[in-house]
């Protein structure tokens, strides 16, 4: 094993963060107690803000970003891993706080990692990555809260994102009648083959409501949006229902009043992907293996090289990127 490997890096200079796939060494590597021959890791929104240098996400440099990884133990001196084990990290603020997955090589905690699912390959585990494993870590959370099939209909706010297309097809793989709810009506269609019984425009819930309750349109609700968004959601909810709350695409600040949590037992969840425990990170996965369809990412799964996602770092903040894309680290320019 050449302790020599490609990584995207990124320097910074004169407050301007510029981004290049470069040779580095295993010595520039962190601490940790496992190192992994990393072979996919994927793009999602918070990595496209530190490949722009936005957010004060890193804060120290040169640095390596990438906050999911799959790939194979190389090395350990931890009793969890041995070489050869298949491997699974998101969170833990991997590729934020300290080098991430576009490379060849990561060194790592071995607590920060999890078993690699048989059922699940490397690139696939990468489509599912970090946005797939928040919707499952919300819809685990309707379930311990009562959420039921035969309870009543589910909504998936920003239903054309990874997070969102994968709760819209385990939802409906679980039995629940699902509504996506998207800016995208021209793909409307898509939502619908991932078992989405109905898609509405994101306009129905763009402006907070004028009452504090309204008619009780959803048993429960995967919310990747918040702000305005979740505000009108809250008083649709049904009586003893639930909300998981995991994104803030639509903003951070929620105006809402207490009413649909003390006259309905309304019930909202917030969802933690990134210092998710180990028990409750293998179980999650688990389910991914056994409830999100084979065939539901594989349409919407785009597989590029680390040259690549630089570019694509920008597209993903402009709402431009559909589906997951997956990064194929050792894929060479052609």
């Amino acid at each position: 094993m050449s302790d020599r490997f490609r990584a995207v890096v990124l320097e910074e200079a004169d407050g301007k963060v510029t981004a290049a796939v470069s040779t580095v060494t295993e010595e520039d590597l962190p601490d940790g107690d496992v190192t992994v021959d990393v072979s996919h890791s994927t793009l999602n929104y918070k990595d496209g803000l530190i490949l722009n240098g936005l957010g004060r996400l890193v804060r120290d440099y040169p640095h390596v970003p990438g906050i999911d990884f799959a790939g194979t133990v190389a090395r350990s001196s931890s009793e969890r891993y041995r070489e050869g084990d298949r491997v699974i990290l998101t969170g833990w603020r991997v590729g934020e706080a300290r080098w991430g997955g576009y490379a060849e090589r990561a060194r790592v905690e071995a607590g920060w990692l999890v078993k690699c699912p048989d059922e699940l390959s490397n690139e696939r585990a990468m489509a599912v990555g970090t946005a797939g494993f928040t919707a499952m870590l919300a819809v685990m959370a309707l379930e311990e809260a009562g959420l039921s099939p035969v309870g009543g209909g589910v909504l998936v706010t920003g239903a054309n994102g990874g997070l969102g297309g994968v709760a819209v097809a385990v939802l409906s793989r679980l039995g629940y009648r699902v509504t996506a709810s998207t800016g995208r009506m021209e793909l409307a269609e898509g939502l619908r083959s991932l078992g989405a019984a109905e898609v509405i425009d994101r306009a129905e819930l763009a402006e907070a409501p004028e009452r504090p309750l309204l008619s009780e349109r959803w048993a429960g609700c995967v919310d990747a949006v918040g702000g305005t968004t979740l505000a009108a959601i809250l008083p649709q909810i049904a009586r003893e229902g639930a909300v998981a709350s995991c994104g803030l695409a639509g903003g951070s600040e929620l105006r809402t009043t207490v009413i649909p949590f003390l006259l309905r037992g309304v019930k909202l969840l917030g969802i933690d992907s990134v210092m998710c425990p180990y028990e409750r990170r293998r179980v999650a996965w688990r389910r991914l293996a056994r409830d999100l369809p084979a065939e539901t990412l594989s349409g919407l799964t785009s597989v590029v090289g680390l040259e690549d996602v630089i570019g694509l770092g920008r597209r993903i903040l402009d709402g431009d990127i559909r589906g997951r894309i997956v990064v194929d680290v050792r894929r060479r320019p052609e």
